[in-house]
């Protein structure tokens, strides 16, 4: 009970609805090919466990089944989890350190073959423990995981070494696809270039870097979903095109987000043919140096950017030209374990006195013997709003005598560069797909500990801060440690830096019915709860 009361004090309501109320005949139709955009230029590979990128998410989540998820109906809460592939949601027994999931019966992957408790338990363990040379890009956010059983067809069991309240939403999350057992048996990379699951819509197509089309499963096991026919997603990061395509009716919809002005400008073109919906957004870009590289070895060098920025006045300016709105720490603002306007202040990167601050700065960089610094900055060919934000800095940097220049490219080799560390200093994104504070925060964990952390850092106080506030289920307690880790992030050792949080903003066609937004551009994408009124 201690927990169920936890996990609800932790919830965060989020969303909102521009659209006119629903009528009561609004019955879900079946029929029509949804098409949508998604803001980039396709991924790395095809695997969900070995992903971060929505580009990944987006186009291969209508396929696949997960064990648990949001409420898909009710995106925007942080707790209303449901089974996909389970039966019931489980109590947990053995005070909360075992979780029996029973597996539903007939489900069938979309090569006919049956799918059993055993093919969960095999995926669930890839993302758990993978084998050496396989990666799993959330291995980090389910450290708690002491084994997974499958004892027969439709049970699975999952031990915890403690109870936490970070277990479920970990378990909820949308990059979790089951995957046969038998194609992983044989090749744990088969999935990084091939499709094949047993999710809504079977897999017709994939064009690399153009397009993904998908078709109705009939044996999908969530009785009359999906309502659609087919679904067809177009690559496409230029946000111009984007626009076009949605003004022109080419496309429906896209599930990142837009900024303001193109909502505005849409809704004044097409007045009634679109609605809106909105939401504050789990997602915000990270400053990230390559502690790897010279000079940013150097504290001093890191602290020195961090304070050259003036977020206060950067988000009030680019929240009219891009989706971005709130300046905050390491924790989504919303969050009862978020710092206040007070406390950020404290840190490097959030002063309130920005010549002040960049004075600090300018007196670092010299004493580090770097007053003539300059470098380029890795980003990533994403209009909203890494190219902005990106531009952003480079002006921000200046005003403290650096000289940077920004290396735009497309996600593919963004994120190699990263993995490789092959960069000196990269904009990227912590971006997740609930709010889950403390699990949240474990991106900015060392890289030995979080593998997809590109800062490539040693921090023994930062982990050991970090563990604490996994094992903490006092809310109050647990803000305090992350007040001590956030400021051992930003400021002792100047590891990272969030660089203001994003506004979630999607213009729709108005014929798109029964899909809802969440605080996150990864919930909600299997298609399946998607009709078309037209």
């Amino acid at each position: 009970m201690r927990m169920s009361r936890l996990i609800a004090c932790l919830g965060v309501s989020l969303g909102a609805v521009w659209a006119p109320p629903a009528r009561a005949d609004d019955a879900p139709k079946r029929g029509g090919t949804l098409t949508y955009m998604i803001p980039a230029d396709g991924g790395p590979s095809l695997d969900g466990h070995r992903e971060t990128t929505f580009a990944v998410l987006h186009a291969t989540a209508p396929f696949y089944s997960v064990l648990v998820r949001i409420n898909p109906d009710n995106p925007a809460s942080t707790t209303d989890f449901v089974c996909d592939l389970c039966t019931e949601m489980p109590a947990p027994t053995d005070q909360g350190l075992t979780y029996t999931f029973k597996i539903r019966e007939g489900v069938k992957f979309h090569d006919g073959t049956p799918l059993t408790a055993h093919d969960v338990a095999t995926s669930w363990r890839k993302i758990v423990s993978p084998p050496k040379g396989v990666a799993s890009a959330r291995e980090n956010n389910v450290v708690m995981v002491d084994k997974i059983e499958d004892p027969d067809d439709t049970t699975v069991i999952f031990r915890l070494k403690f109870a936490t309240l970070s277990f479920m939403p970990a378990l909820a999350d949308p990059y979790s696809f089951i995957y046969s057992k038998k194609i992983l048996d044989q090749d744990m990379h088969w999935y990084e270039k091939n499709i094949m699951g047993s999710g809504p819509f079977k897999f017709e197509s994939y064009d690399i870097g153009q397009s993904v089309k998908g078709v109705r499963n009939p044996d999908y096991y969530h009785k009359g979903q999906p309502y659609l026919d087919g679904f067809t997603a177009i690559f496409a990061p230029k946000q111009a095109v984007r626009i076009d395509a949605i003004r022109a009716d080419r496309a429906a919809m896209e599930f990142r987000g837009l900024p303001p002005s193109t909502r505005d400008q849409l809704v004044k073109e097409l007045g009634d043919k679109i609605t809106v919906q909105e939401s504050d957004w789990n997602c915000g870009n990270v400053l990230t140096p390559n502690h790897k590289k010279k000079p940013f070895d150097d504290v001093r060098v890191r602290k020195a950017l961090f304070l050259a920025i003036d977020q206060w006045r950067g988000a009030a300016a680019l929240q009219k030209i891009a989706n971005v709105r709130t300046v905050g720490g390491i924790v989504f603002p919303s969050s009862p374990l978020a710092a206040t306007k007070e406390e950020l202040q404290q840190l490097p990167g959030y002063w309130p006195d920005i010549e002040k601050s960049r004075a600090e700065a300018r007196r670092l960089l010299k004493e580090a013997g770097q007053e003539n610094l300059s470098f380029e900055m890795l980003n990533r060919n994403v209009d909203q709003p890494y190219v902005i934000v990106g531009t952003w800095l480079v002006d921000e940097f200046s005003k403290i005598g650096v000289k940077v220049t920004q290396k735009i490219v497309p996600t593919g080799p963004w994120l190699e560069a990263m993995r490789a560390g092959d960069f000196t200093v990269a904009l990227e994104a912590n971006c997740q797909n609930m709010v889950n504070p403390v699990a949240d925060t474990g991106r900015y964990l060392p890289h030995e500990l979080y593998s997809e952390n590109f800062a490539y850092h040693d921090d023994p106080v930062q982990a050991a801060l970090y563990d604490k506030m996994l094992h903490e289920t006092d809310v109050a307690k647990a803000r305090v440690l992350m007040r001590e880790y956030e400021r051992q992030t930003i400021d002792v050792g100047a590891h990272q830096l969030m660089v203001t949080w994003w506004y979630r903003i999607l213009p729709i066609r108005s014929y798109v019915k029964g899909w809802k937004i969440s605080p996150s551009h990864y919930l909600n994408q299997d298609l399946a709860n998607i009709w078309l009124d037209k």
